[in-house]
C-alpha cells in the first residue's frame, strides 16, 4: 500500500471503505470501555498487516466519539457552559458552575501534558510491547480499585483536590494501552465515586480534552492541505460518534448493577497476547 509523510510526520494513507469502517466501529466500541481505544487502533493494522493508518485517522476516530458524549451529555453540557460562563445568576446553577469548573480543574493535566508531549506520542507511544505492559498494568489497577474502593460518593461530593487527581491520572491516557476511560474511572473509584458516576465523570472530562484535539488537527488538516482525504475522515467521525454513543448507553446502564472485573480481565489477556505475538516462537 502506498504512502506519503505529511509535514507533520503523519501518515496519509489511501484505505479501503471496509478498513475505513472497521476502524471507526473498533474506535467507538472501546473510546468509553476501559479497554484503550488507542491500543486497539495502533494493534489493528498490524494484525491485518497493513500499513499503520497513522494518527491523523485516529484523532478522526476520536473527533467522533467526542462528538458521541457531546450530544449524548448536551444538556449537562449546556447547563454547566452557561453557568460557568455567568450568564445566569440563578443560585440553582450553583451544583452546575461547580461541576463546569471541576471538569475545567481536571482538563487542564491532559492538555498541557498533550500540548508539550504531542509529537513523542505520536511516534514512540506506538510501540506494541509499551500498550501490552500499560494494558496489563492498569488493567490490574483497574481491578484492584474496583475490588477495594468504597462506592459511596455522587458527582456533587467530589472535590477540587479529587478533580485535580483524576485529571493527573487522565494525563497519563495520553501513553496508549493506558486508556483514558479505564484510568480515569479508576481513579474516580480510588476516590469512592459510584461506578457509573466515576463514568459519568470521566464522559464529561472527554469534552474538554475531544474538541482540543478536534480544533488542532482541523487546524493541521488545513495547513497540509490533505483535501484529497476529507470524505475519509468524515466518515471515520461519522460512525465513530454514532457507535460510541451507543457505547456510553450501555455503559452507564451496566455499571449500575455490574462490575468492571471483566474489562480488567480483557486488558490482562490483550496485553498477554500482544506480547505472545510480539516474542512469541511464530514471529517472522
Amino acid at each position: 500500500m502506498n504512502h506519503a509523510l505529511t509535514s507533520r510526520g503523519y501518515y496519509t494513507v489511501p484505505m479501503g471503505l471496509g478498513y475505513l469502517v472497521l476502524l471507526a466501529v473498533v474506535q467507538g466500541l472501546t473510546e468509553f470501555l476501559p479497554v484503550s481505544s488507542s491500543a486497539h487502533l495502533i494493534l489493528l493494522p498490524r494484525l491485518l498487516e497493513t500499513v499503520d493508518q497513522g494518527l491523523r485517522v485516529d484523532v478522526a476516530a476520536n473527533t467522533g466519539t467526542f462528538l458521541a458524549v457531546l450530544v449524548y451529555f448536551r444538556r449537562e453540557v449546556a447547563a454547566m457552559t452557561v453557568a460557568a460562563l455567568g450568564a445566569s445568576r440563578d443560585p440553582a446553577r450553583a451544583a452546575d458552575r461547580r461541576l463546569a469548573w471541576l471538569v475545567g480543574l481536571g482538563s487542564v493535566p491532559v492538555l498541557v501534558c498533550g500540548f508539550l508531549f504531542r509529537d513523542l506520542v505520536a511516534t514512540l507511544g506506538r510501540d506494541p510491547v509499551l500498550i501490552a505492559v500499560t494494558s496489563i498494568g492498569f488493567g490490574l489497577l483497574l481491578a484492584f480499585a474496583d475490588r477495594y474502593g468504597r462506592r459511596t460518593r455522587a458527582l456533587h461530593d467530589l472535590t477540587p483536590v479529587d478533580a485535580a487527581f483524576i485529571g493527573l491520572a487522565q494525563a497519563l491516557a495520553l501513553v496508549p494501552g493506558t486508556s483514558r476511560s479505564g484510568i480515569t474511572m479508576t481513579a474516580g473509584i480510588a476516590a469512592n465515586l459510584r461506578r457509573d458516576q466515576a463514568a459519568r465523570f470521566s464522559f464529561l472530562l472527554a469534552v474538554p480534552v475531544g474538541a482540543a484535539a478536534a480544533v488542532w488537527e482541523a487546524i493541521g488538516f488545513v495547513r497540509d492541505g490533505e483535501w484529497g482525504m476529507w470524505w475519509q475522515l468524515l466518515l471515520v467521525v461519522v460512525i465513530s460518534a454514532l457507535v460510541g454513543f451507543g457505547v456510553i448507553h450501555f455503559l452507564l446502564g451496566f455499571l449500575r448493577r455490574r462490575s468492571l472485573i471483566g474489562f480488567a480481565i480483557y486488558r490482562i489477556a490483550l496485553g498477554a497476547v500482544i506480547l505472545a505475538i510480539v516474542y512469541g516462537p511464530w514471529r517472522g
